[in-house]
């Protein structure tokens, strides 16, 4: 097959499409959500049937446990996705939006408005919820969204992305607003990164070798979702259950997951008291302990950890556990180690608190509560795009506004410059 001339088609298209959508009043683009998200949940056995398929195809390549997980929907999911549409509808348009207006003495009023960013191509791999996510925020905010999924969730994909298609189409709103590439050949991929007349960015969703691939090769700029080295720091001030509550929910709920905690520092003083006990339950969820030597001192059954661990993104059933001696070796830790995702310090003391929001700079950092928040529904975005983990632009979960940029606006009276 032609893959160049499928590209060059997709894309075109996709631009077409970007400009309509770009110029769509908001009932239009919120009701075309609305519908989506319902028949989202009429089709749920269709989807599930679709998804059966990629989950048995998985299961015979040998992909591992996390990845099936991803990769699985269920009614609760289907439901959640449909659920996330609503929210992406209710929330206010960004397009037009006015952010700030000042005078310049030239009698020039100069102002920002807020406008889509055009043409978007995500790369992602096994969830396949990022179709639905993703096509939603890409429509709320004026784009049009070009999809590349993983080989494993294609049947998945393709019966969302039809739903979106139709549903749109029906709207009056063009349906290549969501393409969904119809193979999943990686030389396409290679071809779309040249597109850069027509696309305008790239988001890669998936693991650390996807994204560095994506970022190496792409014309076009890329907002990168490294991988999600997320640490819990348990202050010498915690509360000893609030501690323990938040470090099991943020390793524990889901470990498949980029914001599942991998790695816990404790405060030197707790090493004897609270840290036996929840090693001990750790172990009893399943949970292998990597830890350094005042860690295994209090753990008989747990490995040394090793400079990798430290880096590792397991999305799995381990996490590493380092003492550390104050609240600077922890931040320290989290600086030479971290991924820029997310931290959380659990702490009573609000000047640590304060210390800690202020001095830790990845893209969400959380007090006294679970790393498993870090996510764009818990945050009120309805949805995400992706973590951004690059700091141009946007940085963190990337909702409606993420995929929006700002131009200069200036009403005059005839003014000129002198």
């Amino acid at each position: 097959m032609n893959f160049r001339a499928l590209v060059e088609d997709i894309a075109g298209r996709a631009r077409l499409a970007g400009n309509r959508v770009a110029e769509l009043p908001s009932d239009v683009k919120d009701g075309a959500l609305q519908r989506v998200a319902s028949r989202l949940e009429a089709s749920c056995d269709a989807i599930l049937e679709a998804n059966a398929r990629d989950l048995e195809a998985g299961r015979a390549a040998g992909i591992a446990p996390p990845l099936l997980d991803r990769l699985t929907l269920t009614p609760a999911r289907i439901g959640a996705m449909a659920q996330g549409l609503r929210d992406i509808a209710a929330l206010p348009d960004p397009i037009g939006e006015i952010t700030r207006m000042w005078m310049r003495p030239s009698g020039l009023q100069v102002g920002r408005m807020r406008i889509p960013l055009g043409v978007i191509l995500v790369i992602y791999e096994s969830r396949p919820n990022v179709t639905a996510d993703v096509a939603g925020l890409c429509l709320k905010s004026g784009n049009a969204a070009v999809l590349r999924g993983g080989s494993e969730a294609f049947h998945s994909n393709s019966a969302i992305a039809e739903i979106f298609r139709g549903t749109a189409r029906e709207s009056g709103i063009p349906e290549d607003a969501v393409q969904l590439v119809p193979h999943t050949d990686r030389e396409i991929v290679d071809l779309l990164l040249e597109r850069e007349d027509e696309i305008d960015l790239v988001i890669p969703r998936g693991g650390e070798g996807l994204i560095r691939r994506v970022a190496e090769n792409s014309r076009i700029p890329v907002i990168k979702h490294y991988k999600g080295v997320c640490h819990v720091y348990v202050d010498r001030h915690a509360d000893p259950k609030m501690a323990r509550d938040i470090t099991i929910n943020s390793k524990c709920q889901r470990v498949s997951v980029c914001n599942s905690a991998e790695t816990l520092l404790v405060h030197e003083t707790l090493a004897q008291s609270w840290l036996p006990p929840l090693l001990a339950e750790l172990r009893g969820l399943g949970v292998e302990i990597r830890g350094c030597p005042l860690t295994l001192e209090q753990c008989e059954d747990g490995l040394a950890a090793t400079e990798h661990d430290w880096r590792e993104e397991y999305l799995d059933k381990v996490l590493a556990v380092r003492v550390v001696d104050s609240m600077d070796q922890g931040i320290d830790h989290i600086r030479r180690y971290g991924s820029n995702h997310t931290e959380t310090i659990v702490t009573q003391d609000l000047r640590t608190a304060r210390e800690f929001v202020r001095r830790v700079n990845s893209s969400c950092v959380f007090v006294n509560a679970s790393t498993r928040l870090s996510d764009g529904f818990q945050l009120g975005l309805g949805a995400e795009v992706g973590i951004s983990t690059t700091k141009m632009h946007w940085y963190g979960p990337m909702g409606i506004e993420g995929l929006t940029t700002q131009k200069f606006i200036a009403f005059g009276d005839g003014t000129l410059i002198e």
